[in-house]
């Protein structure tokens, strides 16, 4: 089933844009549907694998790593890649799936907000450092560089899963912003802990600053980040262990809870002002600078943006629901298989199958919450500050939902939607082209930026404070 619409081109002349609706008839779907499963579950039966550098550093690879090399393969390899309505189904999966993984990640935090509540002046400020590190070194950085519209979901933040759902919603799956978010991902997720290692070794060798602080700034919003950092500082000061696990805990409790909120109103917001003030104003080419179109060596890269932007495919939504239900269902029964939280442990079907219809109504819902605001309040706000308050002390069955949707696995989810970006990847490639290697020097900025500027901010609040 298809219809015809039009849309305006580069030259503000009208082409015909093919919508095409794929049904539960449709073999396509099922096709798209059941490689997402496949290669999930084949990540997740991979499961981590960790690479040492050393005593203390490591690079760990999770299944999620596996899932998007996977699908980027299967969906845009040189000899037969998907063809492009196959990867717009699973970049529209993928769009809701996103705020699923929001509705997940609010259930950590309506439990914790006590502990927010109680954090100090210093592990409160140390979130300024997190929000400006990136912005002002990682940034300008990338516009030197020449990234393009790919800097501000790059360095808005060091994008960990929220920014997905933030990026996507704003700028659209289909954006050299989105591309940005992507690329930034997967570099922090493969090289972040080992960066955060090496530079807090180094700067515990400097004695500048206090582990506490260093601890607070070591609170990312990434727990592998996290974990590797409060490592080192603990092997640095034993004696004060417990007091850097802590606060380290704490404060990316704090990052991942204010970062959202920060994320979306704040830093997104100065990212996008602060390019253009840069960069200036630029010839476009669907978002993409023609210069960068012409860095990938491709003389057919414009036309394949072009056709990129000028196609759409339309699922309905209770399908969408449907599709999702059920593979990450799957999923998760596999997740638990390969690594239970708990050895020996079953599997409660009822609770698992519970907690993923809670955080499907909680994202349809939010949905339909924005689109009532007219896109003022994003649903990924509205689906994670829900979420929060139906988890929190203050909501009469927040123990009985926290039950149901905690059975859900965290890294499950990530898993699955990191293959339906994979399976979206392939028609992307002339985006991702035009980033390519810059990524690497601007994520170790970021990382090192958003970490360092987070301790300095904390080593002045503590001392303030204790006089």
């Amino acid at each position: 089933m298809s219809e015809t619409q039009a849309v305006a081109s580069p030259n503000n002349a009208a082409t015909p844009l093919e919508t095409v609706t794929m049904t539960l008839r449709d073999k396509r779907l099922w096709a798209v549907t059941g490689l997402v499963v496949v290669v999930a579950c084949i990540a997740e039966l991979i499961g981590q694998v960790e690479i040492p550098f050393g005593a203390t550093v490591s690079m760990t690879l999770l299944p999620m790593i596996w899932a998007i090399l996977m699908g980027g393969f299967i969906s845009g390899n040189p000899w037969k890649s998907m063809p492009v309505p196959w990867q717009e189904a699973a970049g529209i999966l993928m769009n809701m799936s996103v705020l699923i993984l929001g509705a997940r990640l609010s259930f950590n935090i309506g439990p914790n907000i006590p502990t927010l509540l109680d954090a100090g002046p210093a592990l409160l400020l140390q979130e300024v450092g997190h929000l400006f590190g990136t912005l002002i070194l990682a940034l300008p950085l990338a516009v030197a560089l020449k990234m393009g519209p790919a800097t501000i979901g790059a360095t808005f933040s060091i994008d960990r899963e929220p920014s997905f759902a933030m990026v996507a919603e704003r700028y659209g799956s289909k954006s050299p912003q989105y591309q940005g978010v992507l690329s930034m991902y997967v570099f922090g997720t493969v090289f972040g802990a080992i960066i955060i290692s090496l530079v807090t070794s180094i700067t515990m060798g400097f004695g500048l600053l206090d582990p506490l602080a260093l601890a607070m700034g070591s609170g990312v919003g990434s727990g592998s980040m996290m974990a590797a950092a409060a490592a080192v500082i603990s092997q640095g000061h034993p004696e004060v262990s417990d007091q850097v696990l802590a606060m380290a805990a704490t404060s990316n409790l704090i990052t991942t809870v204010l970062g959202l909120y920060v994320g979306i109103w704040v830093a997104l917001p100065a990212a996008d002002w602060l390019y253009k003030k840069l960069s200036g104003d630029k010839d476009l080419t669907y978002g993409v600078p023609k210069e960068n179109l012409a860095q990938t060596n491709d003389p057919d890269a414009e036309a394949k943006v072009a056709k990129l932007l000028g196609s759409s495919v339309k699922i309905p939504t209770w399908l969408t629901v449907a599709i999702i239900f059920v593979a990450g269902i799957i999923v998760t029964v596999v997740s638990h298989v390969r690594s239970p939280e708990e050895p020996g442990a079953e599997l409660n079907w009822g609770a698992t199958m519970a907690g993923w219809a809670i955080m499907l109504a909680l994202t349809v819902g939010s949905q339909w919450l924005g689109r009532l605001t007219k896109g003022k309040i994003p649903a990924i706000a509205i689906v994670m500050t829900l979420g929060a308050y139906l988890s929190s002390q203050w909501f009469p069955w927040a123990d009985q939902l926290n039950t149901a949707v905690g059975s859900t696995s965290l890294v499950a989810i990530i898993t699955l939607i990191l293959t339906m970006a994979g399976l979206s990847l392939g028609k992307d490639l002339p985006m991702l082209k035009t980033i390519g290697w810059k990524i690497i020097p601007v994520g170790i900025v970021a990382v090192i930026a958003s970490f360092l500027c987070a301790a300095v901010i904390a080593e002045f609040a503590l001392g303030f404070w204790a006089v």
